[in-house]
């Protein structure tokens, strides 16, 4: 995973990401998965939990417009909604 300051996806074998680490903000191991928050300059925020990215600053509007408006779109007269997750914050 953090190789001084080189962070290495872990998701596949043969290909994936590497970032840049410009501070590690958190870091925790758990019984149940390994998250770490760092700093990027080209995505800002980085999360990753057990090696995989999760979301970033730069692009998680993408993901998260699309699990929020297109339902809310789709339905038309939503007036209460369940959110089910949405760890990160960014909905």
């Amino acid at each position: 995973m953090a190789d001084s300051n080189l962070w290495h996806e872990t998701l596949h074998d043969h290909f994936g990401q590497y970032f840049s680490v410009d501070n590690v903000l958190y870091h925790e191991k758990t019984d149940h998965q390994d998250l770490i928050i760092f700093e990027n300059a080209a995505f800002g925020r980085v999360m990753a939990l057990d090696g995989v990215v999760q979301t970033t600053e730069r692009d998680e509007f993408i993901y998260h417009e699309m699990m929020t408006h297109v339902p809310l779109m789709a339905h038309g007269q939503a007036k209460h909604v369940l959110i089910i997750g949405g760890g990160d914050g960014a909905m």
